[in-house]
């Protein structure tokens, strides 16, 4: 599909990213992990031709299609739902517009045996076979599946894009994006906006009916769930594993142990011999020996060990001053805009100490309930506060809300107070800000750095009621990982809002869903919560009346019983078949890769060319599995 040869980004004399190179096939499916700054986003805009490299080149077919979502962008607001989305589909109206043309200009020609005119006829033949492809038949079924998908009732369709948060216009440009299905999909952060019925609709349509795909994301589920092969980006180098990101991070440990045991065995043997040069370097008894060694040590290929970037950020709220026992209490609780309900006499109990979330579809009123609880806007209702509660809040726009003309040092000096204005510098180089980063001006700064400046000042005063909407916005993986064990750690209460489910899961004890106008709790983590819905919608399926004794008869003959369950068991063997071929196929790549990570396997090219034949041949009959397993689970529902 394209490939990435000796790719380098400079900024004066460092280095972003230094002399990369790789290759994104038809398919592959491919998340770009590293921490905040590490270029991730920067090379997602050289493959969109929008940032030209310092050296280096990305080499692409001429015809190859990109879409590319970046985490931030300006969208018109001339037009509806509907309208803006179907713009995906201008070069389709295009074609049908020269069909049109050209067969017009078929009726008028006689001369039926003249090259033109049969250059003419292909070119009708062509046109109609991609418009065939394109299945132009479609459009508005197409249009209405991808926006439903992404989170849009019906009745918003034809409302205008300028009634719509700029998250939710977001969302109507990744409905354009989808909808083009270009050859290669370029995704920065496509989940920031996104709830989590509309995260696992993307999951399903990225796994199943795009081409390439390249993605920066921060959500862990999502990626393993999308993804079959994590590129990581570290220190200005990059290390390709053919694997989704949690079997990456077991990879990574395994490669950084192999390496280090190779390492420390080569220098073991490389004192030795140094030793013994040393020791009998002015004995003539000894010379060939000497000399035998020292062309031995100026041959010997030094082994490296890949650099670790150590740099984390370390978090941890100060002790919470006591509150009451409920320090959230509200009965009845109501808001609207004008006719438009947001929730309904919602009734809920937070005790001390409880760690909840809120979910539910955007719009659905988490952020509103959270606004209320803040004193941020009226209601309806009762809503009390515990004694002596002091709340933190982090806001979804908090890290747009700062001052970006003020440096990084003056952000956090405008807000301290007393002893801890002689500690500023400590505290920032404990969130990275480190050195000349803590001059740096907030308008330089990253998502991820506006995020953790934004901790920063959430740090700066002790709190018993800690309540984040939406904190892992731009926060890398790491950076997530520190805030949840802190959060999980700090002896307050915490309400959560946010449809990142890796980062709930293990942190809360409690759930709100929020929709239909309505507030419901669930007690248990995320997973039981979305396993929870599952049998609810199978209990609401199974609540329908069955069908009549003679409806029955017309669905079903003896016949096609029989039919279906030999297909049942053609399916049952293929996929048999498929995880006996796997097991012997990963077992022989495992050896190789560990021939691999020694001298003599890394030099062997040999080696390296068979190690990716059998690679290729590996995920061609994981392919194959995956397409009999899927068809299996159709037929076994369809029995």
């Amino acid at each position: 599909m394209f490939s990435v040869e000796n790719l380098t980004v400079s900024f004066g004399s460092f280095n972003l990213l230094d002399d990369i190179g790789f290759v994104v096939d038809k398919k592959d499916k491919i998340a770009l992990v590293g921490k905040n700054g590490a270029g991730k986003s920067t090379l997602l805009k050289i493959f969109a031709g929008l940032y030209e490299p310092s050296k280096g080149r990305v080499s692409m077919p001429k015809e190859a299609t990109i879409g590319y979502l970046p985490q931030q962008m300006n969208v018109s607001d001339e037009r509806t739902v509907r309208e803006e989305a179907a713009l995906a589909f201008e070069h389709i109206h295009r074609m049908e517009t020269e069909l049109d043309r050209l067969n017009v200009a078929l009726t008028e020609r006689t001369d039926y045996e003249s090259d033109s005119y049969h250059q003419l006829i292909d070119h009708v033949t062509h046109l109609s076979e991609r418009l065939a492809m394109e299945g132009s038949a479609n459009v508005q079924a197409e249009i209405e599946k991808t926006l439903t998908g992404l989170g849009f009732l019906r009745s918003d369709f034809d409302r205008p894009t300028n009634e719509f948060s700029g998250g939710w216009r977001m969302r109507i440009e990744l409905a354009k994006i989808l909808l083009r299905k270009p050859d290669i999909l370029l995704l920065d952060e496509p989940t920031n906006h996104l709830d989590i019925e509309s995260i696992q609709w993307l999951e399903n349509f990225l796994s199943t009916q795009a081409n390439a795909v390249v993605l920066v994301s921060h959500d862990r589920a999502f990626i393993d769930n999308v993804t079959k092969r994590t590129i990581e980006i570290s220190l200005g180098k990059t290390y390709d594993y053919r694997v989704n990101y949690s079997k990456y991070v077991e990879l990574r440990k395994e490669r950084r142990e192999q390496q280090l045991r190779a390492y420390e065995n080569q220098r073991k043997q490389i004192e030795e011999t140094e030793d013994f040069i040393e020791r009998f370097r002015y004995k003539a008894t000894k010379a060939v020996q000497v000399q035998s060694r020292i062309k031995q040590l100026d041959k010997l290929e030094r082994l490296e060990v890949d650099e670790e970037d150590k740099s984390a950020l370390r978090l941890k709220f100060p002790p919470a001053p006591r509150s009451g026992a409920y320090p959230v209490i509200a009965e009845n609780l109501s808001k609207r805009y004008g006719a438009h309900w947001i929730f309904k006499e919602a009734t809920l109990t937070i005790n001390r100490g409880d760690k909840v979330a809120f979910v539910g579809k955007n719009g659905e009123g988490k952020s509103t309930l959270v606004k209320c609880i803040m004193e941020q806007i009226p209601y309806d209702g009762k809503l009390q506060l515990g004694h002596n509660v002091k709340i933190g809040y982090f806001a979804q726009n908090q890290a747009d809300l700062m001052d970006e003309k003020r440096t990084v040092f003056q952000t956090i000096d405008d807000v301290a107070t007393g002893d801890i204005r002689t500690k500023i510098r400590d505290i920032l180089g404990a969130f990275m800000f480190g050195g000349d980063n803590s001059d740096k001006k907030v308008a330089v700064l990253s998502g991820g750095e506006r995020t953790r400046l934004a901790m920063i000042k959430l740090l700066l005063e002790p709190v018993n009621l800690l309540i984040l909407d939406e904190p892992t916005n731009h926060l890398d993986m790491r950076s997530k990982d520190v805030l949840k064990d802190a959060l999980r750690e700090f002896d307050g209460t915490v309400i959560v809002v946010s449809h990142d489910r890796e980062f709930l899961d293990g942190l809360v004890d409690k759930v709100y869903e929020f929709g239909n106008q309505q507030v419901k709790e669930h007690l248990g983590g995320i997973y039981a919560f979305l396993d929870k819905k599952k049998i609810e919608s199978l209990n609401e399926l199974a609540s329908s009346p069955p069908p009549l004794p003679e409806e029955k008869g017309q669905v079903e003959s003896w016949g096609q019983r029989k039919e279906q369950q030999r297909q049942l068991r053609r399916l049952e063997k293929a996929v048999a078949d498929c995880e006996k071929k796997i097991e012997p196929l990963e077992a022989e790549i495992r050896e190789m890769e560990a021939m691999l990570v020694t001298p003599e396997g890394a030099s062997n090219v040999d080696l390296l060319w068979k190690h990716a034949d059998m690679q290729k041949k590996l995920e061609a009959v994981m392919d194959e599995w995956a397409e009999a397993t899927v068809k299996l689970e159709v037929e076994q529902g369809a029995t």
